[in-house]
């Protein structure tokens, strides 16, 4: 019993020390998830042996102590936090424990996203905002009146319909794009960066001169309306329907939404597990909270969270962990990419053991040294990446990483093709790691999308010296018993399976020109691009034959990707020729209706949130309805379609008279 007994405060030590770490000092040391981890393992302990629980467990109160920078004033409703849940298991268990408090209630609510960032109540008096408090401890918060009122999404005064007395409660937050620039001033003035979004912003509401929180452009999402004792009936409304009351007094409204049953809730976390990587901020979950307030009020709370509201958490996208040694790779351009080589971690629900540092310029930034704690994210929650280090691992004295001086795959010499360059490159262009990375590209998803054509393959197939331009593995089909032969003949690759191959090269051959145009690697020619070039050249040859000059006249394609594509061609002139003898006949875009389709001639650019559309769900539909979709606004544009916090892109299609419409017009157009 004294082993569970130490265990427990052990725990409760750890638990005090990080929300001191991450609620005061804005200087986590550990991920979210483990932080989790902690305290739930406390909690278990001490339900299971409530007779060991300390009643000065951190387990009975919510966040940590307020700063003393600023005066200390109590909630007068206390901000609870929340119980997290991790499964639709955990949602169903809840659902039961709240309808025994209530069993004649229908189980209906209301769901979203989950806001990283900080917590904030603002109190209105006579319809001014009069006071702003963080969360604190969860009664007793610090004044932050003057920060709140530098954020642009808190009103500073209500309009005449709203009730005279009021608190909205909600998340300030920083937008990815903000923390990135505010990173990049950091980087420059030598100072450490914002671990993330959250930390930003945190720290930010903290700062003691509200001139500075304005610079920093902080954000405001609302998430709880209190009504007070003397506002009439007629306000006291559901959740759903007090969001988007305050959407009319001027609050900002949550993109990512819904209300129904618990099978309603489901479809909507399924969705918003993907559609939240393409939100202008993070978000680590969604809260799914009783529609009716009647009902909330009869289940209550405990002294910690309450009883009918809960979040549910998507798998961790930032943790930390140890580098244990830098490596390097060589892309298909021969750039020498660091890597950090980690010891395992958990990420967004997949073991990640390395992660990308970009080039030597960012490992420069970061300081990184092999043994630093660092913490990683995955950018999108595909490619892991090291954001910062763990706040205290910059004074650790560490040797500094060897920068290389050769290729460290052919031994060649490096350095940069171009003093404005950051990277590093092998110049060796014979070099094997270059021919690796664009076979990989040629075959990957985006150009050709050859099925089976993976690292283990492609590095076999270069080191046989059997090829020496990624298409020439097209020729494998000129003699298919032999190149059966060959293929079944390398590590791993049984004869189906070396069958099924050549299967997919057959396919490849007829596959549309675009992805043809992208699998050839030409510099700075990306997806979209090569779609471009496909519309107005019909073939390869016709491609090849074009002008530097009548090149530039394509949109998007300026006078340096004309120019790379004109050099690739010169140094490859016969490989229309040698294409079309290897039976490659790519297929050339569908004509272009002309007039035929409401939005056939114009030029479109989507910017901002849409309310229920994603960026390329968007752009598919102007596609559909006969619109050329660019990336840029430039004066070819014709039409912006803009969502909320547009931006730049906005202000400058406005500065060129360019027409801006929203989601309702172009649903309208399409139905």
């Amino acid at each position: 019993m004294s082993d569970l007994r130490q265990r427990m405060a052990d725990l409760a030590d750890q638990v005090r020390t990080h929300r001191q770490r991450y609620y005061v000092l804005d200087q986590p040391t550990v991920s979210d998830v483990e932080y989790d981890a902690l305290e739930r393992e406390l909690r278990e302990l001490e339900a299971a042996h409530p007779e060991l629980a300390d009643p000065n467990s951190p387990t009975r109160r919510v966040g940590a102590p307020p700063v003393e920078s600023f005066e200390k004033r109590r909630h007068a409703v206390p901000m609870l936090s929340l119980d997290n849940s991790y499964s639709s298991a955990e949602l169903a268990e809840w659902e039961v424990r709240w309808r025994k408090l209530a069993p004649e209630a229908a189980p209906r609510y209301a769901a979203e996203l989950k806001v990283d960032g900080l917590s904030l109540s603002l109190r209105y008096a006579d319809r001014l905002l009069v006071e702003a408090l963080t969360r604190g401890d969860g009664e007793t918060g610090e004044l932050v009146t003057e920060n709140a009122r530098t954020i642009a999404d808190i009103p500073l005064r209500l309009p005449a319909e709203a009730p005279a007395e009021l608190t909205v409660r909600g998340e300030v937050f920083l937008s990815r794009k903000r923390w990135e620039e505010l990173n990049r001033q950091r980087d420059a003035r030598g100072e450490a960066r914002f671990a993330n979004p959250r930390n930003a912003a945190s720290g930010t509401m903290k700062l003691l001169d509200s001139r500075e929180v304005a610079a920093r452009g902080l954000s405001f999402l609302p998430w709880q309306l209190l009504w007070s004792s003397a506002v009439p009936a007629l306000f006291q409304s559901d959740q759903e329907a007090a969001m988007a009351q305050l959407a009319t007094w001027g609050f900002g409204r949550m993109p990512g939404t819904a209300v129904g049953a618990m099978e309603d809730m489901l479809r909507f976390i399924a969705a918003q597990a993907e559609d939240r990587l393409r939100l202008p901020f993070d978000t680590d979950g969604v809260v799914l909270k009783v529609l009716d307030p009647a009902i909330q009020a009869q289940v209550g709370t405990t002294d910690r969270v309450p009883r009918w509201a809960i979040a549910f958490k998507f798998p961790a996208t930032q943790v930390t962990t140890t580098v244990l040694g830098i490596t390097w790779q060589v892309g298909r351009s021969g750039k020498l990419t660091p890597v950090a080589e980690l010891e395992a971690v958990e990420v967004a629900g997949s073991t990640v053991r390395r992660a990308t540092l970009h080039n030597v310029d960012e490992l420069g930034r970061l300081g990184l040294r092999v043994g630093h704690r660092v913490f990683i994210e995955k950018g999108g929650e595909v490619i892991p990446k090291v954001v910062a280090l763990v706040p205290g691992e910059a004074e650790r004295d560490l040797p500094l990483p060897s920068i290389p001086t050769a290729c460290p795959v052919c031994a060649g010499e490096v350095g940069k093709t171009d003093d404005a360059e950051v990277a590093i490159r092998c110049l060796n262009p014979e070099c094997p790691a270059k021919l690796v990375g664009r076979l990989l590209h040629f075959g990957g998803r985006s150009a050709l999308d050859i099925e089976g054509m993976g690292d283990a393959l492609v590095e076999q197939i270069v080191a046989s010296g059997r090829i020496e331009q990624p298409w020439e593995v097209v020729a494998l089909l000129q003699e298919p018993r032999l190149g059966l032969a060959y293929l079944a003949s390398l590590d791993r690759m049984a004869e189906k399976s070396a069958q099924n191959l050549l299967e997919a090269l057959a396919g490849a051959r007829t596959k549309p020109l675009a992805r043809w145009i992208h699998a050839l690697g030409i510099p700075m020619v990306g997806v979209r691009t090569a779609e471009l070039l496909a519309e107005a050249y019909p073939s390869l040859t016709s491609l090849w034959a074009t002008p530097v000059e009548q090149l530039q006249s394509v949109e998007e394609v300026g006078p340096k990707v004309a120019a790379a594509l004109r050099a690739f061609a010169a140094l490859h002139p016969e490989l229309p020729a040698q294409l079309a003898a290897l039976g490659v006949q790519p297929l050339p875009p569908a004509p272009r209706e002309r007039g035929g389709l409401p939005l056939s001639g114009e030029v479109a650019v989507v910017t901002g949130t849409l309310p229920s559309l994603s960026r390329e769900e968007a752009e598919a539909w102007l596609k559909r309805l006969g619109a050329k979709v660019t990336g840029a606004v430039s004066p070819k544009t014709t039409l912006l379609l803009a969502g909320e916090k547009a931006g730049s892109k906005l202000a400058k299609a406005e500065a060129l008279g360019i027409p801006v419409r929203d989601q309702a017009w172009l649903r309208g157009l399409g139905e």
